[in-house]
């Protein structure tokens, strides 16, 4: 099976092999259509395996190597980005992207997490695989501090397995850093639109997941802890990881329902993996719409709603106090 198929996608990693030893053959006109016949039959396959996802399968696809990555979306729906890098206490942590842009001309703030891209083993190591360290999440509120100052909107790109949690994260603070950026986003004064495009793990996707609006992409997790971590936890058996994920309702259905994220946004058939391009075209709309809409709120009824929108979550059968 190629290597950038998952485990679920065996139907089709099948299909292409036929395709592949039609490739070899002498190119004639019943060759092609064959060839036409087998990709059109892979597409039917893809969206009859993607319409019916397992939770289990949903986290595979979420972690996938190839999926968009925050410059991905950068390089595809904004203008004029200018990186900020450093916290101006430690250090720069290049798991966490920041920097201003223009969207649709207007500027705005874009913060994100950065896993690496595809199959560049380098580029992960260079990135912390998306853990990002204290001084990341301070040069995510040193970006949005900035933004605030000059009235421009926030996007928060969420797309992290979690914090990083070795001992220099520790020795440096992660715990603080995170709850920092929880109390100040809360009270952050300008608009903030989230979109969790890929792996949204624990602390370190809420450390800049803060927001007026939060976005979630269809085939995207959202969870306080990894399947593996809580089967390990609760069974004492990561290899229930499976049950796992259906327990935590981790899915972009599950968290519609409630009212943790705002929309769904849809995409590409098999995956953001397969088609960068519509991926971040189909971001676009839902994107455009929520900026338009928090920014046109009255800034204090902005932060009441964003505090009410929190406070909220979790208290499932309760009243408000």
């Amino acid at each position: 099976m190629p290597p950038d198929l998952l485990e679920f996608e065996e139907p089709i990693g099948v299909l292409l092999k036929e395709i592949e030893a039609l490739s070899m053959l002498p190119q004639t006109a019943e060759r092609q259509r064959s060839i036409e016949r087998l990709q059109q039959r892979i597409e039917s396959v893809r969206a009859d395996l993607y319409a019916n996802l397992t939770p289990w399968q949903r986290v595979l696809v979420a972690r996938h190597a190839n999926r968009p990555t925050v410059l991905d979306y950068v390089q595809r729906l904004f203008t004029e980005f200018t990186e900020i890098s450093g916290d101006r206490r430690f250090g720069d942590d290049r798991a966490i992207v920041a920097g201003f842009a223009r969207y649709k001309g207007e500027p705005v703030m874009v913060v994100g997490h950065h896993k690496g891209s595809g199959g560049d083993t380098k580029e992960k190591v260079f990135r912390n695989f998306g853990y990002a360290k204290p001084e990341g999440y301070r040069k995510a509120l040193r970006a949005m501090k900035l933004a605030e100052k000059f009235g421009r909107p926030v996007v928060a790109f969420i797309d992290t397995p979690a914090a990083y949690p070795g001992v220099e994260s520790e020795e440096r603070g992660i715990a603080e850093a995170i709850a920092y950026n929880l109390r100040e986003m809360a009270a952050l004064e300008t608009p903030i639109v989230v979109a969790v495009h890929g792996e949204g793990g624990s602390g370190g996707a809420l450390g800049v997941a803060i927001g007026d609006r939060i976005l979630m992409h269809e085939f995207a997790i959202y969870s306080v802890i990894p399947p593996e971590g809580c089967a390990a936890i609760l069974w004492r058996d990561s290899n229930r990881k499976v049950e796992a994920a259906a327990a935590l309702k981790l899915t972009a259905p599950d968290l519609l329902a409630f009212g943790v994220v705002d929309e769904i946004v849809p995409e590409p058939v098999g995956g953001a993996h397969t088609d960068h391009d519509r991926a971040a075209a189909l971001l676009d709309g839902p994107l455009s719409r929520a900026l338009a809409d928090v920014s046109a709120a009255d800034p204090a009824a902005r932060l009441e709603a964003r505090y009410r929108k929190f406070r909220a979550m979790g208290s499932v059968g309760l009243a408000e106090p």
